[in-house]
């Protein structure tokens, strides 16, 4: 039985590696016999090529075809490895978290008995005895010397956090990277089997010879082609409320609706919400780290996680639309930066339809210092993003910077004013045009998951 999958999981991929997706070269795109140019080539070179020639290039490229679709299938498998609960990596990385907040608990007390050991020094009577005093300040050394080993500990958890971090997003931009490919080489296999069938069909014309019955396209819903969603949006998203300001440990809240904007009752909706930023240096270095992002149904605030979703809706009725609250935290200790807010939306029906928007809405936002006064001024909007459609677009994306194609970080351009420089263009949009080949994974496997 197939495994329920959302599209969640390409939005996470999307943002832990925005532009590694697009920017991959497609090593699968050379892989196996072209139709056009192996044996029909040759025999184009001699003469017109013979039906025996032509019949050996579809079962070349029909062959080739077999291959790729298996080497999607490891693919999709590696990804589902990768952003899993229980990846090694990821519990790696759930060590060191833990690692970081023990060890800030005791920096934290270990200062707190440096702070009591000068206090006891200050407060000891004029007429102290030269042994209390003595005592006292080596209490206060000690209590120091505990202090740095503290500190020393917290910097070294820090540090183990941080490359924890970049080994599990590095596991998932490998992963990322190699379903790209193989969704890049899959598409050119199909290509080539239908030049390859269409030459074999046209002469046989020729001959005179009974061509074999057409294959029907397949549609949304059949089990025969696993890539395939609605390409006509019936879900919209829109961001309201974001500040065009965020000051450093201030929390913000706004809201994402969604609308059915069909003509029937779409059973699920997945509406998606993220948070990125940059700080204002000239290497534009990734604070994203520094954002909590949480969304509410009405009844509490529940952290908007690594796969990007803030809960699912169900039977949404045409023309009807549902806010989802959001908040944004900007921790205390972020830098001057930029920021932009991301929201997106798929469904999918029982009756196997699905689908998700064509476009990815943004909102730009400022970060500040701690303290600054923001007024009241909007959130820009962004350009909307478009997405990929099917999830099988061989078109790349790519974020155009300053010095070339960014891979494996965050995009950046010379503009001071420009929007933080997440590849949303690239990442965000080819994620979730992948990500309804994971919509339709989860609609066929049906309740029965």
């Amino acid at each position: 039985m197939k495994i329920r999958r959302t599209l969640a999981t390409a939005v996470a991929l999307a943002v832990t590696a925005p532009v590694t997706v697009l920017a991959a070269s497609p090593a699968f795109a050379t892989t196996g016999p072209a139709a056009e140019t192996t044996a029909v080539a040759a025999s184009k070179e001699a003469g017109k090529p013979s039906l025996a020639d032509l019949e050996k290039a579809v079962a070349a490229a029909q062959a080739a075809l077999t291959a790729a679709e298996a080497a999607k299938a490891e693919a999709v498998k590696g990804v589902e490895a990768a952003v899993a609960d229980d990846a090694p990596l990821k519990l790696a990385l759930n060590q060191a978290v833990a690692a970081v907040e023990k060890a800030a608990a005791e920096k934290a007390a270990a200062d707190k008995a440096v702070t009591e050991a000068q206090a006891a020094i200050d407060a000891l009577p004029e007429d102290a005895s030269d042994d209390d005093r003595v005592a006292a300040v080596k209490a206060l050394a000690a209590a120091q010397a505990a202090a740095q080993a503290a500190a020393d500990a917290k910097t070294a958890a820090d540090t183990a956090k941080e490359a924890a971090h970049k080994a599990l997003d590095d596991d998932r931009v490998a992963a990322t990277r190699k379903l790209h490919e193989a969704d890049t080489a899959l598409d050119k296999a199909k290509a080539d089997l239908a030049a390859a069938q269409k030459a074999l069909e046209d002469a046989k014309k020729d001959t005179g010879e009974p061509k074999p019955d057409p294959k029907p396209d397949p549609k949304p819903g059949d089990d025969d082609d696993d890539d395939m969603c609605d390409t006509v949006s019936k879900v919209k998203v829109s961001l309201h409320g974001v500040p065009g300001k965020i000051a450093a440990g201030s929390t913000v809240h706004f809201s994402m609706k969604v609308t059915n904007d069909s003509k029937r009752t779409l059973d699920e909706v997945d509406p998606f919400a993220a948070a990125f930023a940059e700080d204002r240096t000239a290497s534009a270095n990734d604070i994203s780290h520094l954002l909590k992002l949480q969304w509410s149904n009405g009844s509490a605030w529940k952290n908007v996680g690594p796969d990007f979703t803030t809960g699912t809706i169900t039977g949404l009725k045409a023309g009807v639309s549902k806010d989802v609250k959001l908040r944004l935290t900007v921790d205390a200790k972020a830098p001057a930066g930029m920021g932009v807010a991301v929201a997106a939306g798929g469904y999918y029906n029982e009756d196997g339809t699905c689908g998700f928007t064509p476009e990815g809405v943004t909102k730009e936002f400022e970060i500040v210092a701690a303290g600054t006064k923001v007024g009241n001024e909007p959130a820009k909007s962004g350009k909307p993003m478009p997405l990929p459609q099917g999830g099988t677009s061989t078109t790349p994306v790519s974020a155009a910077t300053s010095t070339g194609t960014v891979t494996g970080q965050l995009a950046k351009t010379g503009s001071n004013d420009a929007v933080p420089q997440i590849a949303l263009a690239g990442g965000v949009a080819v994620a979730l045009g992948a990500g309804a080949m994971f919509v339709v994974r989860r609609r066929k496997a049906g309740a029965g998951a």
